[in-house]
């Protein structure tokens, strides 16, 4: 990617960020070296690196980018093992009741993790905050899927039509799809409504599924992101997308959801008293972030404050 296309990225996320939490990240804490084109940021818990120059912008309609190598083979390993053994048929939303229901247009299996269930995990979820330039908590947990000889995903939408899924988070700003395993044939990512000026060559090593758009071919360790919202917030109907077909070995993948808003805040929460809703409130607190950031901290009259015991603006 170069540095324009970068700066065209950069710039396309600071539109956005007016619609986004105001959460202090913790991916953001300080920049510590910066060794070439890779750049290391310090974590609460480690360091990550992030390299720019092997994120490819694919496409402006939908917008789309490839980050080669996101994730390494141990990552991948690890990721794969923590969800073996606890599949379940993938289940999609209901357009009317948001409700999760069967459906033949999704034969997958899958399981969540834990937000933050061991390190690696946590590591991931810290990259995927630093490329993405989105707050960690409005990220949903991270889904495996693991797709057999045959099994897809037909082309749908990540954004809600339904207003219950939206009371959580407001609708999913982003995807991020991690390619978990190599596969042999099929599997690739389509974007059937994709928009672009030149054609994309395609040769006999690609589905026919996989020619009826714009296609990303799952590669171990690399990772798509791609924009469900326009800039203005607006639904975006060339984010359409779909799994193609296995037809030679199998697919593993993670996906990661996120949101407008922090996901991890629930009406529950917001009825249930006087409490904190981030582990980190009382250390951001301390550290004078109720003046410095009142709208998440404390709220507003539009806002939910997400720390407002830690700053004593209401009691127990």
């Amino acid at each position: 990617m170069d540095s324009r296309n970068f700066l065209a990225f950069s710039l396309c996320l600071l539109f956005i960020f007016p619609l986004i939490s105001s959460v202090p990240l913790r991916f953001l804490t300080r920049l510590t070296n910066r060794d070439g084109s890779v750049i290391k940021m310090k974590t609460s818990s480690s360091s990550l690196a992030f390299d720019p120059t092997r994120v490819t912008q694919l496409s402006w309609t939908p917008r789309a980018f490839l980050y080669k190598g996101f994730l390494s083979d141990e990552e991948c390993d690890h990721l794969i093992k923590l969800a073996k053994g606890k599949l379940e048929k993938s289940m999609v939303a209901d357009n009317d009741s948001g409700e999760s229901v069967e459906s033949e247009v999704r034969t997958s299996s899958g399981m969540f993790l834990s937000k933050r269930q061991d390190d690696i995990v946590a590591n991931v979820e810290d990259k995927l905050a630093a490329w993405t330039f989105l707050p960690e908590e409005n990220g949903e947990s991270m889904q495996i899927l693991h797709y057999e000889n045959g099994q897809k995903y037909e082309p749908h939408f990540d954004y809600f039509h339904d207003q219950a899924n939206q009371e959580l988070g407001g609708h999913r700003i982003a995807t991020v799809l991690m390619y978990l395993s190599n596969v042999e044939k099929g599997g690739e990512t389509v974007f059937p409504m994709w928009k672009g000026q030149t054609a994309q060559l395609k040769d006999d090593s690609w589905t026919e599924c996989a020619k009826q758009g714009y296609a990303v071919k799952p590669r171990k360790g690399d990772a798509l992101l791609f924009f469900n919202l326009h800039p203005n917030a607006t639904t975006d109907p060339m984010s359409l997308h779909g799994s193609c077909p296995v037809v030679e070995g199998e697919k593993w993948s993670a996906t990661r959801w996120i949101h407008v808003r922090s996901f991890e805040r629930s009406v529950v929460k917001r009825l249930s008293g006087c409490v904190d809703e981030n582990e980190s409130c009382a250390k951001w607190a301390a550290a004078g972030e109720c003046t410095k950031n009142p709208t998440y901290m404390v709220g507003s009259e539009k806002e939910h404050g997400y720390c407002r015991k830690s700053c004593k603006v209401c009691s127990s």
